[in-house]
């Protein structure tokens, strides 16, 4: 295919000139020399030979036509790595301080975000911390080296008292939401991790922003890393946007959980489409071998009547 088809009725002048060049009767008009009135036999490889480099020009021309017109091509059609962006909503009040393995709470919680951004790659991470207010630590990023410095400057007992002195999980997911609609590529997802019950989410609360979340096409994964079962108010908010909710009685636990997130969200692949390319290599090569032929022409091999 061209870019400038129209440029190709032109072709009609090259074509016309090799019509007349090998319709005229050889490549000169015959010339009659008395040599004793004999006949000489016409040597026919030869006048086709001339007729030949006689129509290297018309073919050059015609050359140049196609490389004007723009020739085109298709491109091989590609794949990639679908995004999604992943927002963490982590608790950071005073709760989570509490004993959890080796350590407490927050410091298990942030060694997993850790561990399964390491085998999410191609992937967008934001994290967000929340306890009476939030904090939007780290924007959407595709580059996850920041949270390996996160865990030293987070940590609840390092947060003023006034920040941590709460659990507003209601207040954290309309944060994230406002976050995630800024994305127009990839899913969304949240993952929340807390330890608390969420006065925010009371008198319906729970189910309207449920609803914002799932209108933007947000996912809501939540992991409950106290004893006993999750709050209602997160069955009803995970279950409305497709995600679901786990209970991490340990660190082992918890990491079969992300774990788990992770089957559930495969990456998806995304096929781009071919795309229109320059293709004027094999014009040009033609183009450059005709000239050759031309050039090796003019030393000696034309048509002479005498």
């Amino acid at each position: 295919m061209f870019a400038y088809p129209l440029l190709l009725l032109l072709l009609a002048i090259p074509t016309g000139l090799l019509f007349w060049i090998w319709q005229r009767g050889g490549a000169g008009q015959r010339v009659a020399i008395p040599l004793d009135g004999g006949i000489h036999p016409r040597r026919r490889i030869w006048v086709t030979l001339l007729n030949f480099t006689a129509s290297l020009p018309a073919l050059l021309l015609a050359v140049a036509i196609l490389l004007l017109a723009g020739p085109q091509q298709l491109s091989t059609p590609k794949t990639k790595k679908k995004l999604t962006n992943i927002q963490f909503a982590l608790d950071v009040s005073g709760s989570m301080t509490a004993p959890f393995g080796e350590g407490n709470r927050y410091d298990a919680a942030m060694a997993a975000i850790n561990d399964f951004i390491t085998y999410r790659e191609s992937d967008a991470f934001g994290l967000t911390v929340f306890g009476d207010h939030f904090l939007h630590w780290i924007r959407l990023t595709s580059d996850p080296s920041a949270f390996g410095y996160a865990t030293a400057f987070l940590g609840p007992k390092r947060l003023p008292v006034w920040f941590r002195g709460g659990t507003k999980i209601g207040m954290a997911l309309t944060e994230c939401l406002k976050l995630l609609v800024e994305r127009e590529d990839g899913d969304r997802l949240v993952i929340l991790v807390s330890d608390g019950y969420s006065a925010d989410l009371n008198g319906g609360r729970d189910v309207e922003i449920a609803s914002k979340l799932a209108a933007n096409d947000i996912t809501v994964y939540a992991i409950h890393v106290a004893p006993g079962a999750p709050p209602a108010q997160l069955l009803t908010i995970s279950g409305r946007t497709g995600g679901e909710v786990f209970a991490a009685g340990d660190p082992e636990a918890l990491a079969t959980i992300f774990r788990r997130i992770d089957e559930m969200q495969k990456t998806g692949i995304e096929k781009i489409a071919a795309e229109s390319m320059d293709d004027f290599k094999p014009y040009s090569i033609a183009g450059m071998v005709t000239l050759g032929l031309f050039l090796i022409s003019l030393t000696g091999l034309r048509y002479t009547p005498w």
